[in-house]
């Protein structure tokens, strides 16, 4: 049994590639069309997030219609891709909510994670993550890997 987190968390915010996908982009050879795999497991943890409660965001540094396409399943309201500054994001949607960053938990994956990582209540990486960002003092290592479940194993530890 997972230990349960309760850390006030209101806000679930993540990076989009590396936690939501597995880090991977597929071409497809007729077309060059970009493709990438997202588990339903993390959909299933969306979804779970959603209905428990929590407002849900996703910032990206990429602008990629596969964010819109899962955004728009859940009628997301703060979604911010090709976003070079994800510092600002968080304190825009911590200000738009009057959550302060110690009830929002971040998931994210690389350097540009970083200065969000530092700064909320619930720090989360995945076990491929760039090894700066598994140096943050107090951040949680998903056992589930990037594309895989990693977004739904956190939902899991706050709700159930």
């Amino acid at each position: 049994m997972p230990q349960k987190f309760n850390k006030d968390i209101k806000i679930i915010a993540t990076d989009f590639d590396g936690i939501m996908t597995d880090s991977c982009v597929y071409f497809s050879s007729d077309s060059m069309e970009e493709q990438k795999k997202v588990s339903y497991k993390d959909i299933m943890g969306m979804s779970l997030a959603v209905k428990n409660g929590y407002k849900l965001a996703i910032i990206s540094g990429e602008n990629s219609p596969i964010i819109d396409r899962v955004a728009n399943r859940f009628n997301l309201e703060d979604v911010h891709k090709g976003i070079k500054n994800k510092r600002e994001s968080i304190e825009q949607i911590s200000q738009k909510y009057s959550v302060p960053l110690s009830q929002i938990c971040y998931l994210g994956d690389d350097i540009n994670d970083i200065c969000v990582l530092e700064r909320v209540g619930f720090a989360v990486t995945v076990p491929d993550a760039n090894f700066k960002v598994k140096e943050i003092p107090r951040i949680y290592i998903t056992k589930a890997q990037a594309g895989n479940g990693a977004f739904r194993e956190i939902v899991d530890l706050l709700i159930y």
